[in-house]
């Protein structure tokens, strides 16, 4: 794999032409993200103060991610650990790996953002972003049934998710 900062200057000429959608394409190959289940990507329109990120598609079929237009504007650790979140999606929804409840799926997605067990070349966001990450996982843990099979499922990745939130703003 290149250094980062050689991806990034690869990344920003692409941003700089204008082309977003080879700017992620050549991320997700840099950072071994592919997945054959990706069909491709589409751009939405700009971001402004929240960037929205989509995988849409049917269950057993390729899935698309939706990126704003303006993806790259934003810092690069971000956007990769927003990729990433997404390929953890596009995963979920492939033949042989349905995970139908979207609880579960979002949990899945946040706990990679932190952790980085399928992705281990991700590097960590910010401490800020992280934060952030931790706090939209528990809240789709808390959205799963109270006790449930979800909950026992992910009870052991909870206490994870907690202790590093608590380390992250102890060192606020």
């Amino acid at each position: 794999m290149k250094s980062l900062e050689s991806i990034l200057q690869h990344v920003n000429t692409f941003h700089e032409l204008g082309e977003t959608i080879q700017a992620a394409e050549f991320t997700l190959k840099e950072f071994g993200l592919e997945h054959p289940n990706l069909k491709g990507f589409e751009l939405r329109e700009r971001a402004s103060s929240l960037i929205v990120l989509t995988t849409e598609g049917t269950f057993g079929e390729p899935q698309i991610i939706r990126i704003p237009e303006n993806a790259f504007d934003y810092e690069f650790i971000l956007m990769l650990n927003l990729l990433a979140h997404e390929m953890v999606h596009v995963i979920q929804k492939s033949k042989g790996n349905f995970v139908l409840d979207k609880n579960e799926r979002e949990w899945q997605a946040y706990y990679e953002m932190l952790f980085h067990k399928i992705f281990p070349q991700i590097p960590n966001a910010s401490d800020v972003q992280l934060i952030h990450n931790c706090k939209k996982g528990l809240h789709y843990y808390d959205r799963m049934e109270k006790g449930g099979e979800l909950q026992q499922k992910y009870a052991a990745q909870k206490e994870e998710v907690e202790a590093l939130l608590a380390e992250l703003e102890n060192k606020k």
